[in-house]
């Protein structure tokens, strides 16, 4: 659907904030690898995220609707579970597998394996959902892939000696590009029928809701009072910049360009956090010969998947 709202090249300016986009969204694997340094559990951040992120989404509904008198804000009511599936999928256990998997292996890791598989499981699961034939070239994909994700995995846990801890968190991260897939293609169907940003802001909002038990089980809430202003710092940034600007851009960019043009840039976003984490958070020496082999075969996997 997003691919029939334009046709023309993307402009320099989209090009700009496309940038900007997967600048913000690459850099936030590292705040968060440096905010877990500071002793913030990943239940935390994404809680403290999400919530302020949520407030800051309904905002941004409430003057969308002053704004314009015909906006409406109501969802049906036999949409709502498709809404609960997307938050769940899509933030709650999303960001805290994500956030878990950062603390356990590495921000890049995260960042390749998230990033990089998600194409990778959405053309599988279309043709499920959509009867959509694999040829040759796209299983071939998909077998480079397979071999890719497990030399980053295995190629790690070697240049850790063997660290359950790394194995224990690229294993958590695996799920989250099989719940970013889910995401993708349920929030594909109920953004044919709503404003996309009226679908992601109740998405972002239930998903901080959802995240409140968790944190109430492990009594986060109690560390809000003794954030510092790093802290504060980058659980604005990733709620401002990566969730209501971020999301703001992607579809601004995308109801002007191609979807398939859009997306493609989404390949930097590894990049981006491998560079970023290098010279942030000290993971050059993780990132060894192993790891940039499994990123390489894994985007040649994407691109004969995602091929027609």
């Amino acid at each position: 659907m997003l691919d029939c709202m334009a046709t023309r090249a993307i402009s320099p300016l989209n090009v700009v904030l496309m940038v900007c986009l997967i600048t913000f969204w690459g850099s936030s694997f590292v705040v968060v690898k440096t905010v877990l340094g500071e002793g913030l559990t990943p239940i935390a951040i994404a809680t403290f995220r999400f919530l302020t992120a949520g407030g800051l989404f309904a905002i941004a509904l409430l003057l969308n609707k002053s704004r314009k008198d015909d906006y409406t804000l109501l969802i049906e009511g036999r949409d709502f579970p498709k809404l609960v599936f997307l938050a769940l999928t899509g933030v709650t256990f999303f960001f805290v597998a994500q956030y878990t998997g950062i603390q356990m292996a590495s921000a890049s890791i995260a960042a390749i394996l998230v990033c990089l598989l998600s194409p990778i499981l959405i053309s599988l699961f279309s043709t499920r959902i959509f009867n959509e034939q694999l040829i040759s070239k796209n299983l071939l994909g998909i077998g480079i892939a397979a071999v890719g994700t497990f030399v980053v995995i295995a190629g790690g846990a070697l240049s850790v000696h063997g660290s359950s801890s790394f194995l224990i968190g690229s294993s958590i991260l695996l799920f989250t590009p099989l719940m970013w897939a889910s995401y993708s293609l349920m929030g594909k169907r109920i953004m044919e029928k709503y404003d996309p940003f009226l679908v992601v802001a109740y998405v972002n909002i239930l998903g901080g809701l959802f995240l409140i038990p968790f944190s109430l089980a492990q009594n986060s809430f109690r560390e809000v009072f003794t954030l510092s202003i790093n802290e504060w710092s980058a659980i604005l940034y990733l709620a401002f910049t990566c969730s209501l600007l971020g999301y703001f851009i992607w579809f601004r960019v995308m109801k002007q360009v191609k979807a398939s043009l859009t997306s493609s840039f989404m390949f930097g976003e590894p990049l981006i956090t491998v560079l970023l984490a290098s010279i942030f958070v000290g993971e050059g020496n993780e990132i060894t010969p192993f790891t940039v082999l499994g990123a390489l075969l894994i985007f040649v996997g994407v691109y004969l998947v995602s091929r027609r």
